[in-house]
């Protein structure tokens, strides 16, 4: 089974690709080993279908290049923060060993992305217990617990804690957001408008990502929440 560097987890088939993608494939092209874990299939969206996001995602992934990609059918709008939530999670996370774990955003306009950040957060945490015992396809997993969870700022603008910079990477990052041609803007679509359907909400992901990099002095830039500080061996490391 494939160790990953970075895993990231969403709500919802496309939640990773609006918000992180860039941060994604950028550490993919630097060498790391990057995966996706949806949490669910993304049934209740307006636009499309379950279906059609499964062939969305699929492309979307393929764009990006990642090592890995699956989704534990939690029900969309419904997950709750139990036991069986977490030990999907838990598994996810023993299977695939990341260092990094990125989750949704700590506080949202869709519910089911807060929930989701707190599942996986301490579902991260939990998946270091020894005590907690879990199996996939009949083999006993081993304990492991990231040293890292961090959470990518989603539609509300929150204010980031860091900002990874993403220049470079921002043709590739739209091109994987845009392969779910079923949730965003399209003029010729007879679908339902919904929030994330708008050509604002378009607009609005490239000039968050422009403002991004402009705080940081590059170009593109995603922002990220932290739950605790962030240590540093010295003041150089900040440079």
């Amino acid at each position: 089974m494939i160790k990953l560097d970075i895993l990231a987890f969403g709500a919802h088939p496309d939640d990773v690709e609006i918000s992180c993608s860039g941060t994604l494939i950028k550490h993919i092209a630097l060498g790391h080993k990057v995966g996706v874990v949806d949490l669910t299939r993304g049934e209740l969206g307006t636009r499309g279908s379950s279906e059609i996001r499964d062939q969305e995602c699929r492309l979307a992934s393929e764009i990006m290049g990642l090592h890995a990609r699956e989704n534990l059918n939690l029900s969309d709008g419904f997950f709750e923060i139990n036991e069986a939530s977490k030990l999907s999670v838990i598994r996810a996370v023993r299977k695939y060993r990341p260092d990094i774990v990125l989750a949704n955003t700590i506080d949202d306009r869709h519910p089911d992305h807060g929930r989701a950040a707190k599942l996986v957060a301490e579902s991260a945490f939990l998946a270091g217990l020894s005590k907690i015992e879990t199996e996939v396809d009949g083999v006993k997993q081993e304990a492991w617990r990231p040293k890292s969870v961090y959470h990518y700022v989603q539609d509300w603008q929150l204010k980031p804690d860091f900002i990874v910079d993403i220049s470079g990477f921002m043709d590739k990052r739209m091109e994987a957001m845009l392969a779910y041609k079923s949730q965003f803007y399209n003029p010729n679509s007879k679908e339902p408008i919904t929030p994330i359907s708008s050509k604002a909400f378009l607009d609005m992901i490239v000039y968050r990502a422009l403002e991004m990099g402009r705080l940081i002095g590059t170009q593109h830039g995603e922002a990220f929440k932290m739950h605790r500080p962030h240590g540093v061996h010295h003041l150089m490391d900040l440079l």
